[in-house]
């Protein structure tokens, strides 16, 4: 559509595919009204997102289940979100917007981490990770997989250094311990979802 941008990340798939994308909207942009044959997974990253039911600031995670429709409409603002399709499980039936913003954040496992939780279903868990600067997490095997977004600061491992725009994915059983330095991070993080075939990407 005219004033969209896609980079691909990932897909399994023709057109219609699993996909995870970077989407861009051009302020005062719209995209055709569409059903949502597999599921949508969005969360915005920038700028306002919008649709017939509300708009949405940068930080707002959006969950719309299989046979769920809209028409995003983008304002002055323009938008970028990070985008899942074709994901869900036709049992995860929870629509929901909700503003990171605003919500509270608990505890994580080490000191230095606070977590929020965003969704859960089955053996699937997405959440917001704070990470003070120089922390330091246990090494840990990924069980079904882990996929990462760095939204702030700069997430480490001994594998790499994942600066605010990176997305990595490690696939069922694999291994890493990560840590933060100076600048700290904030991440979106998915695990539970990989199958054992998926290999492990960073961008």
């Amino acid at each position: 559509m005219p004033g969209v941008e896609r980079m691909k990340l990932d897909r399994i798939g023709d057109e219609v595919a699993r996909a995870t994308s970077l989407v861009r909207y051009a302020p005062n942009s719209s995209f055709s009204p569409h059903e949502h044959t597999g599921g949508e997974e969005i969360f915005v990253l920038d700028g306002v997102f919008g649709d017939e039911h509300g708009k949405y600031p940068a930080g707002t995670y959006i969950r719309n289940p299989i046979g769920t429709r809209h028409q995003p409409v983008i304002g002055a603002e323009g938008a970028i979100i990070f985008v899942k399709l074709h994901q869900f499980s036709e049992q995860d039936q929870s629509q929901f917007a909700t503003d990171t913003n605003v919500r509270p954040w608990h505890p994580g496992l080490v000191d230095g981490l606070k977590v929020m939780p965003l969704h859960q279903h089955e053996g699937e868990t997405i959440a917001l990770v704070k990470w003070a600067p120089n922390t330091q997490f246990n090494a840990h095997k990924h069980w079904g997989g882990e996929e990462i977004f760095v939204l702030e600061g700069t997430f480490y491992d001994e594998h790499d250094s994942y600066p605010a725009g990176s997305w990595l994915r490690s696939p069922h059983l694999s291994e890493h311990c990560p840590y933060t330095k100076d600048d700290g991070a904030l991440i979106y993080v998915k695990v539970g979802h990989l199958h054992a075939h998926e290999i492990r990407t960073a961008n």
